[in-house]
């Protein structure tokens, strides 16, 4: 975690929002937020109303760069089956890191079980950008049922990120084979 002097208080919380409920769960207190980011808790209350509403802004500017790693480019001329399967290399390989803890925006939707929580409505709104790029690229590729590949995908994803998240599995060698045996059975070009 940066913690950089040039970097603004309201960037060092959220970096340390991120981080921390990453590793540690959405419980992370309000002390250790602020110690973590170097700022006061009155800084942290004047910027943010609340420690919810921190987690769901330090969620909502995650969303872009997560989506950045596990998204190929939008134009970049692969199929759209190649382009599915390159959100499943990227995961796979995620989760061979040592600190691979799953899908950050999954994680805080299961903790906090609350749909109506500001963090959990933050995340949902990134899960549901992944659901939208599966859907469209099924549409592309010319899948039977783009809705049902498009769920189906989000099903495989969050299984094997909480589960390699965990360290409950590793999807090596289970992952592609699934995922290709998906598309193949959907049509997907």
């Amino acid at each position: 975690m940066t913690t950089d002097a040039k970097q603004s208080s309201r960037d060092r919380l959220l970096e340390a929002a991120a981080a921390l409920a990453y590793t540690e769960g959405v419980g992370v207190g309000v002390e250790a937020l602020c110690k973590a980011a170097g700022v006061s808790k009155r800084s942290m209350y004047q910027l943010f109303e609340s420690k919810d509403e921190l987690l769901a802004a330090s969620l909502k500017e995650r969303a872009p760069g997560y989506a950045a790693q596990l998204l190929p480019g939008a134009d970049d001329g692969r199929s759209p089956r190649a382009r599915v399967l390159h959100v499943f290399e990227q995961v796979e390989a995620q989760a061979a890191a040592p600190g691979y803890r799953g899908c950050p925006f999954l994680a805080v939707q299961v903790e906090l079980k609350d749909p109506d929580h500001p963090a959990s409505r933050a995340a949902g709104r990134a899960k549901g950008e992944l659901l939208a790029f599966f859907r469209g690229e099924a549409v592309r590729g010319g899948a039977d049922d783009p809705e049902l590949l498009a769920r189906q995908l989000v099903l495989i994803f969050d299984g094997i990120s909480a589960r390699a998240g965990v360290r409950a599995d590793s999807p090596a060698g289970l992952l592609m084979p699934t995922v290709t045996t998906l598309l193949d059975a959907a049509g997907l070009r």
